[in-house]
């Protein structure tokens, strides 16, 4: 019998009883991939939604609040930060309550704060409700990956975040198109009136689909104190500190993309909000279409392996756009084709270094979790308005994004080490179902 058949048969049974007769197992079966995928994706996706589907409108928000586009650029950034301190508070939760409320009670605050928006009266103000809207949409981000961590280890966990990139990488597809379309028929607060119709549907959804994963025997109560240990035990993990930093790294040169690229290609090369919305979906494409390579090569090679490939091709990609834009060679095209190259690139990186940074601590994961989604969007948050301050032009977003891969591939050779990593199982399975 194999070691997967011999889980499998752990979910009918748990041996024999004083009378000889087997007990069943009172732990629920394992979800389906498949489902467990789309439920989690679903929550996941709120984040990008919430980054992605007004960026059509920046421009407009500039004229009409009368302010700057660095200043509309920094309620970018304030989503990000939200984002970074909801997870450092809501992963410990997860760890002590439970995964189920804290995802639940967040979405609910994410509600709150976009239907507020709609009432923003100044840049301000609607940079102060983009924190909140974070903090909300930081419980799927967060709690989403710890469950991951919850069931499986491993490659088996590097492909299910795989799978979670799939749904995650439709987000950015749909986002700035949905946004650019409902921009014909409303102003840009009705964009956050759909992104609190959508919270509310997940709330419903998680009420009634989601289940807990984290019993209460393995859940923390050690308080304050007890989190802070937590933090400090990770923060003494060299190679875990390391990857969460290249994870981070390789997230802010696609923040670098996001931030810009609605001002380099509508005021530098003359797109209107629909067409912005278009090419940035199909850029998209290719961060989805790595991520699902990234299965498919983990047969072969280790997620470590893939992840230096990924993050040195995106580095390469990255001078090219720099170089073309910086020379005004070939128009559009000459920084569209690159920065899809880029965001392939990024998308088989960023599978796999948080797989590889969560399989270290799995008695944690939603503290290790919430640091490494705190250093992603804390480190986009940082490099969101650099694009800005550089002039919000392709060389600007071009420098930024290289910048960011560079120093990820410097982390790699001089912290995490790749070629010291263990290679996990590449038959790992779930390593706890509840």
């Amino acid at each position: 019998m194999t070691a997967t058949q011999d889980r499998t048969t752990a979910h009918r049974s748990t041996g024999p009883s004083p009378t000889g007769v087997a007990l069943p197992d009172p732990r629920p079966a394992k979800p389906r991939t498949a489902r467990t995928a789309l439920t989690l994706g679903a929550f996941v996706a709120l984040g990008p939604l919430t980054i992605d589907m007004y960026l059509p409108a920046l421009p407009t928000i500039t004229d009409e609040l009368g302010t700057t586009s660095s200043a509309v650029q920094l309620t970018l950034t304030g989503t990000l930060v939200g984002l970074a301190l909801g997870q450092l508070v809501l992963g410990p939760l997860s760890d002590a309550l439970g995964r189920r409320r804290p995802l639940l009670v967040g979405t609910a605050v994410h509600v709150l704060a976009s239907l507020l928006v709609l009432l923003a009266p100044n840049v301000a103000v609607l940079g102060a409700l983009r924190v909140l809207q974070g903090v909300g949409a930081a419980a799927g981000a967060v709690i989403a990956i710890a469950v991951v961590r919850d069931l499986f280890d491993g490659r088996a966990a590097a492909t299910m975040l795989s799978r979670l990139f799939l749904v995650l990488g439709v987000a950015p597809v749909l986002a700035p198109t949905i946004g650019g379309e409902l921009l014909r028929f409303t102003s840009w607060r009705g964009v956050f009136a759909l992104l609190a119709l959508y919270g509310v549907l997940l709330v419903v959804m998680g009420f009634f689909a989601v289940r807990e994963t984290l019993p209460p025997e393995r859940r923390s109560s050690s308080g304050v104190a007890g989190t802070l240990r937590s933090y400090g035990s990770l923060f003494r993990d060299r190679a875990y500190v390391g990857l969460v930093l290249v994870a981070g790294l390789t997230m802010a040169g696609l923040f670098a993309y996001v931030s810009g690229s609605s001002f380099v290609y509508q005021d530098e090369f003359g797109l209107d909000e629909q067409q912005f919305g278009l090419l940035f979906g199909a850029g998209a494409v290719w961060l989805i279409a790595a991520t699902q390579l990234n299965p498919v090569l983990l047969r072969w090679f280790s997620p470590a392996q893939v992840l230096v490939a990924g993050t040195v091709a995106g580095a390469v990609a990255g001078v090219v756009l720099l170089v073309l834009a910086a020379t005004a060679t070939g128009g559009l095209f000459a920084v569209v084709l690159p920065l899809w190259a880029v965001l392939f690139s990024c998308g088989l990186a960023l599978p796999n270094a948080p797989a590889l940074a969560l399989s270290r601590h799995g008695d944690a994961a939603g503290t290790a979790a919430a640091l490494l989604g705190a250093v992603q969007f804390g480190v986009g948050a940082a490099v969101s308005p650099l694009v800005g301050l550089l002039g919000n032009d392709a060389v600007a977003m071009g420098t930024v994004v290289v910048a960011s891969l560079v120093l990820a591939i410097v982390v790699l050779v001089v912290v995490v080490r790749p070629w010291q990593l263990a290679d996990p199982d590449p038959e790992a399975a779930p390593v706890a179902v509840h």
